[in-house]
């Protein structure tokens, strides 16, 4: 499964199977994790046979069962670390998918188990990610349409608007989509609207664009 499939079939799932992460996934997995920590600076570990963090009035109340992996996105604190995270989660929880996993992006519904990882000086937890093999296969969202995220004075390159067809697959809080792709040349820029998490989901669109580009050289522009 190359990365445009995984797009196109992964869509969240709260309930899990009582089933160990495969070997392979976890070798995997842990090897994607410290390149991606070693290319950002963040502190992302993976946590495996952990319940508790799903066992809470929270966790039921948001419909999650038998999460027992999760990836805890992690790093130090600034301005950037949202988008960072989201970016790096994001191409993680793509990989999983590819491996046959399931995913759900978490920001509140879960309990904080200190035990679990380690957050050192400075860092702070951001959000995690449930991990594991889902009951379903989950659903598509619904989705806004092409001319409400992509703008440009220009007639619009087949890469850019691949791009932002990719971004319209990803993730977002509450499903709100609340972002928008500006071209001018070959500078992109991608501004995130308002509401929570919507620097984090920034950071998952911009990492959808650029698979969706298809390594077409153009310039990410604040």
């Amino acid at each position: 499964m190359n990365l445009t499939k995984a797009m196109e079939e992964r869509h969240s799932v709260r309930q899990y199977q009582n089933k160990p992460l495969e070997k392979d996934a976890i070798l995997t997995l842990q090897e994607e994790i410290e390149a991606c920590n070693k290319k950002s600076g963040l502190h992302i570990q993976l946590v495996m046979n952990e319940p508790k963090a799903f066992d809470s009035f929270m966790a039921h109340y948001g419909k999650f069962s038998g999460v027992t992996n999760y990836i805890a996105m992690i790093g130090k604190k600034s301005d950037n670390l949202d988008e960072t995270c989201g970016y790096y989660g994001e191409r993680l929880v793509l990989l999983a998918q590819q491996l046959g996993l399931n995913t759900c992006w978490v920001a509140m519904s879960y309990s904080k188990i200190k035990t679990a990882f380690v957050v050192d000086k400075g860092e702070k937890l951001c959000i995690v990610i449930a991990l594991g093999y889902g009951k379903t296969q989950g659903i598509p969202h619904k989705s806004k349409s092409f001319e409400e995220v992509a703008k440009s004075d220009a007639q619009m390159p087949d890469w850019f608007k691949n791009g932002v067809k990719a971004a319209l697959l990803a993730p977002t809080a509450m499903n709100q989509q609340k972002f928008v792709f500006t071209l001018q040349g070959n500078q992109v820029s991608a501004k995130a609207g308002m509401g929570f998490y919507t620097k984090l989901d920034l950071g998952i669109v911009k990492y959808h664009f650029e698979v969706g580009a298809a390594g077409e050289p153009f310039e990410w522009v604040s």
